[in-house]
């Protein structure tokens, strides 16, 4: 898979084979069962092409991460404690980048929440409403 997602387009096996060869000795049929073997599980599609076929990712590198963090997540009996397990193994750099994404999901409403992470705004004078909203107005 990472030498289809490193071409981000559709493959043949004897592009994926002479990619490799640069590192190590592998055999074609090798790389046409791999292949093949990722067809059949759903993570490439291939279309026909003269009595070859050109393989593609059905999905993108992060969206596999993804559901690989979500489906360790999910088997989780203590999901909020497996998140601070995580969240404690993480670097200065991936924490960042961890609230760089929790800014993209919340959207723009939360554009106006000071800057930091999320727990930042914990205990202060807007307890009680999500981030990024306000206060409802009562009339007064």
């Amino acid at each position: 898979m990472t030498r289809v997602w490193k071409w981000n387009r559709p493959v043949t096996v004897r592009e994926v084979l002479e990619d490799l060869l640069q590192e190590r000795s592998i055999a074609y049929t090798t790389v046409m069962t791999v292949l093949d073997n990722l067809h059949q599980k759903g993570w490439v599609r291939r279309e026909a092409e003269g009595r070859a076929y050109r393989y593609e990712a059905v999905s993108t590198r992060a969206a596999y991460a993804a559901a690989l963090m979500n489906d360790a997540w999910s088997q989780s009996d203590n999901p909020a404690a497996a998140l601070v397990a995580f969240f404690g193994m993480m670097s200065d750099e991936q924490r960042h980048a961890l609230r760089d994404a929790v800014r993209m999901v919340q959207g723009p409403e939360s554009s106006e929440a000071p800057p930091g992470p999320p727990s930042d705004t914990a205990g202060s004078d807007t307890a009680g409403t999500s981030p990024g909203s306000a206060p409802e107005d009562d009339g007064r």
